[in-house]
């Protein structure tokens, strides 16, 4: 399951379509990992960089790594330390990584051999992502919107379940992602969803969001749900190893509207 030995053609992925934006967050957790003390450490994400053909002269001016690479490394920080902790005291468990782009999590992570862990997107995606990686003992890929209630029918409900969705609620609207939280709450016999929230003003900034707002409102939605952990993206800032973008963040991290723009949520059922 660790990213191909072979050189992979990337080259026709086009600049600012959603696989872009996929690479982009790929490159950024992986610049961030050659940090003498990085936050998150993703060497996976390294070495699957290394081993993708790509322009990625381009994407250095284009993501815009300067703070970019703190910001996705301390939001997925702060999941990967949920879900680590959900797998530690639940060693046979399920784990779905719902709109996992080219995410590696799974890989990063310490998992049980007992885990089954299922990475879940759209099917061009995951058509991406076996570029890169393959099904194997305890993983597999899902090639399906996650708003398709018949994924579901393939996976293990006899356990405890971790559902991670990172970057992905935005882009659902309030009904879908009411019904998938439902669905997964019904099927199995308890678990936690860690997920982020973007505020109300995020889909007014920009038309690719469909909902944003109080992120306990799936809570209020999901009878099952008990809201057990909120932070916001930012606040792992002290770990931020380099001093101006240290200092930049603090400030962020001071005002309300910008500390609060993306939160972070720990539910159990």
């Amino acid at each position: 399951m660790n990213p191909r030995a072979d050189k992979v053609d990337f080259t026709g992925v086009r600049w600012g379509s959603v696989e872009w934006t996929l690479l982009v967050t790929l490159y950024l957790r992986a610049r961030e990992s050659r940090l003498e003390q990085p936050i998150l450490g993703d060497t996976a994400a390294a070495e699957a960089v290394h081993k993708i053909d790509y322009n990625w002269s381009r994407m250095r001016l284009g993501a815009g790594p300067w703070g970019n690479q703190f910001l996705v490394a301390m939001r997925a920080k702060q999941l990967d330390v949920w879900t680590a902790d959900f797998l530690e005291r639940n060693p046979d468990s399920v784990v779905l990584h719902l709109g996992c782009g080219m995410d590696t999590r799974a890989f990063r992570l310490e998992r049980p051999a007992t885990v089954q862990w299922f990475d879940v997107d759209q099917p061009h995606v995951v058509e991406l992502r076996r570029k890169l990686y393959s099904d194997g003992p305890g993983y597999r890929m899902v090639g399906s919107s996650v708003t398709d209630p018949r994924w579901l029918d393939s996976i293990p409900v006899d356990r405890p379940v971790a559902v991670v969705a990172e970057g992905l609620l935005p882009y659902l609207t309030p009904a879908d992602v009411d019904d998938l939280l439902r669905r997964i709450t019904d099927r199995f016999p308890g678990g936690e969803v860690s997920a982020d929230v973007i505020s109300k003003w995020g889909p007014r900034a920009s038309k690719l969001f469909e909902w944003g707002g109080d992120g306990r409102r799936l809570a209020d939605a999901n009878p099952r749900l008990t809201c057990l952990d909120e932070v916001s993206a930012l606040a792992g800032y002290d770990g931020i190893p380099l001093t101006p973008q240290r200092v930049v963040f603090r400030l962020m991290h001071a005002i309300p509207a910008v500390r609060d723009y993306d939160r972070l949520y720990r539910f159990g059922f």
